[in-house]
C-alpha cells in the first residue's frame, strides 16, 4: 500500500485509499463521491473526502483508471484531486 502524505492531506489520501479497496472501479466512484457523508461512511467504513481536501490521490495498476478517476473527481469539484501518474507499478518498482 502507498504511504500516505503527512498531516491533513494524508488523512484524505488514506480515507480514499481505504474506500477505493471496496469500490468496483471508476464507474462506482462518481456515485460514491456524490453520496451524503453518512451514507459514504456506512458503505465504505471511512469518512467521505471533503471538496476542499488538498490531496486526493488516485492510482491504479497501469495509470489509465487513476487518471479517469482524477478527472471525474475534479469535475465534481474536488480541486485537490491528483493522479499518481506512475501508478502502482512504478511505486512497486521504487518502494517494493
Amino acid at each position: 500500500m502507498l504511504q500516505s502524505p503527512r498531516g491533513r492531506a494524508g488523512t484524505a489520501f488514506l480515507q480514499l485509499a481505504i474506500a477505493a479497496r471496496t469500490m468496483a472501479g471508476v464507474s462506482e466512484l462518481e456515485s460514491a463521491l456524490q453520496m451524503e457523508p453518512a451514507a459514504f461512511q456506512a458503505l465504505y467504513s471511512t469518512q467521505k473526502p471533503k471538496l476542499e481536501d488538498e490531496n486526493l490521490i488516485f492510482f491504479c495498476q497501469m495509470g489509465k483508471r487513476g487518471l479517469q478517476a482524477t478527472q471525474l473527481a475534479q469535475g465534481l469539484g474536488y480541486t485537490g484531486a491528483r493522479n499518481y501518474t506512475g501508478a502502482y507499478r512504478e511505486w512497486l518498482q521504487q518502494e517494493g
